[in-house]
């Protein structure tokens, strides 16, 4: 059996309740709280199931994804037992790490709250250290909706763009992120290193104080690990700064998704057009002047700056086009049938046209044509970083 020790996934993981948003369900909490379209603006806290309501439809009527704190725990629950929903596990670097796992890869997870559910459902072959003390229990709501979606209640009419996924979260467990003793002792091994999870803290003391103790047990890490930020929602948006500023040092790959280009941005990218994420790509790489820039899309998947990592990015779009197919319960033939899918013929024009713009300073992989009804839009970056975190491992990319 592979070593587990070789690849380390942090910070910290969940149990996620996964759900599918229903139109019925929507018009009847709409009629039931008497919501009007004027009200459609993003909540400034998102305290009752209400505000949890305006949240999601602002987020449906512009086909976006996001994440969010949720001050009341209760309304998370009230909201999940309205749909049939499920349990799975969640986090960027659990759902890597099972990905991981089904590729031969295992993993050691750093955790901050375990459970007889998380478990149940963790694979036989990963390890994980929990810093947590006794078993804890604070779900994560995962909301899931379909492009097309019609919501028409009161003086609301709204039809989602996009499919997308939003995340709503109440975890003291993350929103800590204590860190275990023996994580140097474990990086000490790592060839592979990811770090995620920062974005749920919320007390600036608490973050400065993980990030200087982060820092100290990474000056184990052997010459020539690779360490991979993956980027998200900061429940606080100033912190996402203070993260950045504090380990861009001592990363090598720093990824994210177009929601989190376009934020720092402050404003919206056309994703098929080379001239405007050039532009983009550039103006985020002087904000954030790592050595390589990873950014994954719906349509393509990239990678700005020295290194090879053109297969990394294959596998990364391979296995995230898989799971938006066929969600957690793919198969190889699966995973082999759509490696023979033809690529979106758009995205290969733009890989091109942007190939000939910034040469070979980018890698751009195209994304798959895929035409799904029923597809699965949770999890998707966290698979992506997944495949290509199994890439470099397979590759032993030193």
């Amino acid at each position: 059996m592979a070593d587990a020790s070789r690849v380390v996934l942090g910070l910290g993981g969940c149990v996620d309740y996964e759900l599918k948003l229903t139109a019925g369900v929507l018009e009847e909490l709409v009629a039931e709280y008497g919501l009007v379209a004027a009200e459609l603006t993003s909540p400034a806290a998102v305290t009752s199931e209400r505000d949890l309501l305006v949240s999601i439809l602002g987020y449906v009527a512009r086909g976006a994804g996001g994440e969010h704190f949720v001050a009341s725990a209760p309304a998370l629950s009230a909201f999940a037992n309205r749909f049939p929903h499920r349990e799975t596990l969640g986090g960027t670097s659990v759902r890597a790490g099972i990905l991981m796992s089904r590729l031969g890869v295992p993993s050691t997870l750093h955790l901050v709250s375990v459970n007889d559910t998380f478990r149940r459902l963790l694979p036989a072959d990963s390890e994980y250290t929990n810093s947590g003390s006794g078993d804890t229990f604070y779900p994560h709501l995962i909301v899931q909706y379909d492009k097309s979606l019609r919501v028409r209640a009161n003086d609301i009419d709204i039809v989602a763009p996009f499919p997308n996924r939003l995340i709503y979260v109440n975890d003291p467990a993350n929103s800590t992120m204590l860190l275990t003793d023996d994580l140097g002792d474990r990086l000490g091994r790592a060839e592979v290193f990811l770090i995620s999870g920062f974005n749920a803290m919320r007390d600036e003391a608490e973050l400065d104080e993980r990030l200087v103790s982060l820092k100290e047990h990474m000056r184990r890490l052997p010459p020539g690990a690779v360490t991979y930020f993956e980027d998200a929602a900061y429940h606080e948006p100033a912190f996402s700064r203070r993260v950045r500023e504090a380990l861009l040092p001592e990363i090598d790959v720093y990824g994210m998704n177009e929601d989190e280009l376009q934020s720092y941005l402050g404003r919206p990218v056309d994703l098929l057009s080379a001239e405007d994420v050039a532009d983009a790509l550039t103006a985020v790489h002087r904000l954030i002047p790592v050595p390589t820039l990873v950014l994954h899309t719906k349509y393509w998947a990239l990678a700005l700056g020295p290194g090879e990592y053109a297969g990394a990015l294959d596998n990364g779009t391979l296995m995230a086009a898989t799971r938006y197919c066929h969600g957690d319960d793919f198969t190889d033939e699966d995973v082999e049938r759509l490696r023979r899918q033809p690529r979106r013929p758009e995205s290969v024009a733009f890989a091109a046209a942007l190939r000939a713009r910034m040469g070979e300073a980018v890698d751009c992989v195209p994304g798959f044509e895929l035409d799904v009804q029923n597809p699965t839009t949770v999890g998707l970056g966290d698979t992506f970083v997944g495949g290509f975190l199994a890439e470099l491992a397979l590759k032993g990319h030193r």
